[in-house]
Formats: C-alpha cells, structure tokens, sequence
C-alpha cells in the first residue's frame, strides 16, 4: 500500500523552527516530485514548496523564501521541510504529497497525498 506520512508538527512559538518529514512506505520516492502544502483554517490549500526527483529542482512560494527550506534524502525515503522563523501566518495542516509525472508544484498534479501535520505558531 503506498502511503505517505507526516510528522514534525507541532506548537511553536513566533520566530522558532520546526523539521517536517515525509515518509514514504510501499514505494520508492526515487522517481517522484515531492509537494509541500498548507491548508490554514477558512482557506484554500496552497503550494509551499515542491523539489524534482532528479538533478533536484525546487520551488517555494513567495511567502516562506528564505525561511522554509526543502530536501529530499532518496536513500531514507523522506523528504523533509526545514521551516525558520515561523510567524503566525504560517500556522496551518501542512501536507506532504508525491508527483510521478513530469515536475510541477500544481496540486492537481500530485497523486499520493499525506495525512497532514498541524504546525502552529503562538505565542
């Protein structure tokens, strides 16, 4: 069964950091894009960030540049989102999904979604 999980979230204060990770089982992510989305309450879902399965390409929403960073370790099957400086506006289920196609960040295009993981930022 392929599935994805995540974890790392959790409650933090503004200007902390917080690791996800999204683990893969039942397949291997060698080949696949992986996504990072959010969902904050009363709002739509959106890309945070995504990176290629080779010669790694990575995308990130304008809001978290130079604060959220990507990566992916093929040899764990995880791919993870380093996440600086957190600010209220980032409190939201963060999702990670898994893309076989062609790159793209377009939810649309992902197949194999996570459970989500809560990240909240309060003081």
């Amino acid at each position: 069964q392929l599935q994805l999980v995540e974890s790392g979230g959790g409650l933090v204060q503004p200007g902390g950091s917080l690791r996800l990770s999204c683990a893969a089982s039942g397949f291997s992510l060698d080949y696949y894009s992986i996504g990072w989305f959010r969902q904050a309450p009363g709002k739509e879902r959106e890309a945070v960030s995504c990176v290629s399965s080779a010669e790694p390409n990575t995308n990130y929403a304008d809001s978290v540049k130079g604060r959220f960073t990507i990566s992916r370790y093929n040899a764990s099957n995880t791919v993870y989102l380093q996440m600086n400086d957190l600010r209220p506006e980032h409190t939201s289920v963060y999702y990670c999904a898994a893309d076989y196609g062609l790159y793209s960040c377009l939810q649309r295009d992902y197949e194999y979604w996570g459970q989500g993981t809560q990240v909240t930022v309060s003081s």
